[in-house]
């Protein structure tokens, strides 16, 4: 069995050696060597990356709160935090990016007090749109996740710690939290992966990235399969060091939970 594991190894290396160099030398790169697609694709890839970091620490944060409010919270907290994951969940995220861009966003220039702010020349840009639908969509479904996290923590170590005298949000820190996120890191990771495939979705309101910059230069060109092929091999590598990461932020926390 472990010959045939290292055999069939070696034959999937070679095949994608073997496509690899078919693709270097049968297919067109020579557009890549033009500086006008070079500064695109950098900054499409900047543009993908700082927009997968920061909504996925913006809506990691918000889903706390949200997934704490329906393990413990009192009733008047835990059905908005219910009736929001629904409404994130049951709803198409293109269609969240298009009412916060086309919907709220269109009427913003109407209302002066906001026109004449200083907050203007942003809230006229594409981007904390994007930002803001993309983060409460991580922040619905991972504050579901929480919920049923924060709610396998066993009872008996709270109740231990309640006894011990320690107050509610030292409890919270240092038992209910780390265990909850020892518990999803995982899923974390695979939403990540998610969100990064759902990036492309802002490039239908205007914002430049990485996906967006391989049409533009499809268009442009004519060749269809090259830039597909770069794109492709772009989210590969992006998603196998956040599989990597992941997998390190995983041996940081113990092994076992009781």
């Amino acid at each position: 069995m472990r010959e045939f594991l290292k055999l069939r190894r070696v034959v999937m290396i070679l095949i994608a050696a073997g496509f690899v160099a078919w693709c270097a030398y049968s297919l067109q790169w020579d557009w890549l060597a033009n500086p006008k697609y070079q500064w695109m694709m950098l900054r499409g890839l900047w543009q993908t990356i700082w927009m997968l970091v920061v909504t996925m620490v913006i809506g990691f944060a918000l889903a706390i709160p949200i997934g704490f409010a329906q393990a413990a919270g009192p009733r008047w907290l835990a059905w908005p935090a219910r009736v929001f994951c629904s409404v994130i969940r049951g709803t198409p995220l293109l269609m969240q990016i298009w009412l916060l861009y086309y919907g709220i966003g269109s009427l913003f220039p109407s209302i002066p007090w906001i026109r004449d702010s200083a907050m203007w020349p942003i809230l006229r840009q594409a981007w904390p749109y994007a930002v803001l639908a993309l983060s409460l969509s991580v922040a619905g479904y991972e504050g579901e996740v929480l919920r049923g996290a924060f709610k396998s923590v066993a009872h008996g170590q709270l109740e231990a710690a309640r006894a011990m005298g320690m107050p509610r949000f030292t409890i919270f820190r240092r038992i209910w939290l780390p265990q909850a996120i020892q518990r999803v890191l995982p899923t974390i990771g695979g939403e990540t992966i998610l969100q990064l495939k759902a990036t492309p979705l802002i490039s239908t309101i205007t914002i430049m990235e990485i996906y967006d910059v391989a049409g533009r230069v499809r268009r442009d060109t004519l060749v269809i399969y090259e830039p597909l092929l770069l794109l492709a091999l772009t989210y590969m590598i992006i998603t196998g060091v956040i599989v990597l990461l992941f997998k390190w932020f995983e041996s940081r926390f113990p092994s076992k939970v009781a």
